[in-house]
């Protein structure tokens, strides 16, 4: 998905949103659907590229949402996209876990794509997208459409750089978890960490939904820094945490903080980007989330091998602090 993001995106400028978002949901149901029947690992692998490559789903309904909703309510809009992705990922695991115990992993992967197919229909069928306006061969390209709003590039880049630094630290937190649980306790871990990821996932969607509340009152920029600073709190609290309850307690802050963090900045984008650029500008942002997602792990696994879960938690609790740092100083408050 980090490769094929902007792609995607550029793709979507130029023939449509809507025909973009429907293409990427396809290729994911069908290489998703194909998984049931691979029969090596370096099938699987070749599989899971080719999902990435196809795929591209998150981007291209942000995109498509950003521009098709009113000013004054990208940022609710953008907060429900990102409510329905975490309330999908806490369930799906849930359900895929039962599912598989019951039918087999096989089937699981299958029944997924099948569902994944089933989903485009509603979208080809009711959502609607203005006219596109045929291209102009004398358009000015993306960076050029950037620069002629003053201060966009930069505040663009440290948005961008922002959601990547939401994805290190959230996927990084998530490894961590695990381990800090088997520190912790020898039996029940997977429920405990079932009932915690649960948790994150619903205080998340609720927050991503209800986040505007707050940007009315302290604009996006102080609200997003806050946040970052309370993530880092949080994160560190898992390091040093007494209790059980105390680690699960702090996993449900974690995923309240970033609720807010991620559909915030996404909306700071939507505002930023001229409409003409919004789907390269949100597949280049998806491709940062994606690589974010990809060093994480790294990097939590890295510390904590060589120096403890709980050091590998501060490391990530001061990416989130200069997450913070890079709201307050490298972005700014966005026109409504």
């Amino acid at each position: 998905m980090a490769i094929a993001s902007p792609l995607w995106g550029v793709l979507g400028d130029r023939l449509g949103r809507k025909p973009m978002l429907v293409r990427s949901m396809v290729g994911g149901a069908l290489t998703v659907g194909l998984i049931a029947f691979v029969q090596s690992p370096t099938q699987l692998v070749i599989l899971r590229f080719l999902q990435g490559a196809t795929s591209g789903t998150v981007a291209a309904a942000t995109a498509l949402v950003a521009v098709e909703t009113p000013r004054n309510r990208v940022g609710w809009s953008l907060g429900v996209v990102t409510s329905a992705v975490a309330l999908g990922g806490a369930i799906g695991p849930v359900i895929g876990g039962f599912a598989a115990a019951a039918f087999g992993l096989r089937l699981v992967f299958l029944g997924g794509g099948i569902l994944l197919l089933i989903a485009t229909i509603p979208v080809f069928l009711i959502v609607r997208e203005s006219p596109l306006r045929r291209r102009d061969p004398a358009r000015l390209g993306t960076l050029a459409l950037i620069k002629q709003r003053p201060g966009a590039q930069r505040a663009l880049a440290g948005l961008i750089g922002a959601q990547g630094l939401v994805s290190v630290a959230n996927s990084a937190t998530q490894v961590l978890v695990v381990l800090r649980l088997l520190e912790m306790v020898s039996h029940g871990v997977a429920a405990i960490t079932g009932i915690a990821f649960g948790l994150a996932g619903v205080a998340t969607s609720a927050a991503a939904v209800f986040y505007t509340f707050v940007t009315r009152r302290l604009g996006y920029v102080r609200t997003t820094a806050i946040a970052a600073v309370l993530m880092a709190a949080a994160i560190a609290l898992i390091a040093v945490a007494p209790l059980v309850s105390v680690v699960v307690g702090a996993v449900a802050l974690n995923g309240l903080l970033s609720g807010v963090i991620v559909p915030a900045t996404a909306s700071m984008i939507g505002l930023e980007t001229p409409s003409e650029a919004q789907s390269t500008v949100f597949g280049i942002n998806a491709s940062s989330v994606a690589l974010g997602f990809c060093f994480g792990p790294l990097i939590a696994g890295g510390v904590a091998a060589t120096s403890g879960v709980p050091s590998a938690l501060g490391v990530v609790a001061i990416i989130s602090i200069g997450l913070a740092v890079l709201l307050a100083a490298g972005t700014r408050e966005p026109a409504r």
